[in-house]
């Protein structure tokens, strides 16, 4: 049996991977997608803000090191901007201490292994899947 069978794309959970590196995004949008979700992908945060306005993802996934002109404004316009609307983001990158520019968000140092960050982005979609009346307590 298929695992898209029976789900509807309205109901799909989506997520947008930020991140330069094109090998990283096809990892985990093909991991993401076997579990029944949905993904968008850009590599740069200008072209992820537009995404991300346009099809409103259930998540984001941020590299924090790509190589826009102005990397930390901008990934730090994008964060604010949807954790604002309370959707949660996943920020990637190399923990340096003392670095009060990073925006806020759930943190996760490189290098990282695959199946912990999928099962984190897994367990924000499902905390913020049961307060349909409000926002989930890890996303406020």
């Amino acid at each position: 049996m298929d695992a898209m069978e029976g789900v509807h794309l309205d109901e799909q959970r989506s997520v947008l991977i930020v991140d330069p590196s094109e090998e990283t995004r096809e990892v985990l949008q093909t991991a993401l997608q076997r579990r029944g979700m949905r993904t968008l992908s850009a590599s740069r945060v200008k072209s992820g803000i537009e995404l991300a306005r346009r099809h409103r993802p259930d998540l984001i996934v941020l590299d924090l090191e790509l190589d826009d002109s102005a990397p930390e404004g901008s990934s730090a316009s994008l964060v604010e901007e949807f954790r604002q609307e309370r959707t949660p983001v996943i920020l990637l990158g190399r923990a340096c201490r003392g670095h009060g520019g990073l925006p806020s968000g759930e943190f996760v140092a490189k290098p990282y292994h695959y199946a912990p960050l999928i099962r984190r982005i897994e367990e924000l979609l499902d905390g913020c899947a049961i307060g349909e009346s409000g926002p989930c307590h890890r996303c406020s």
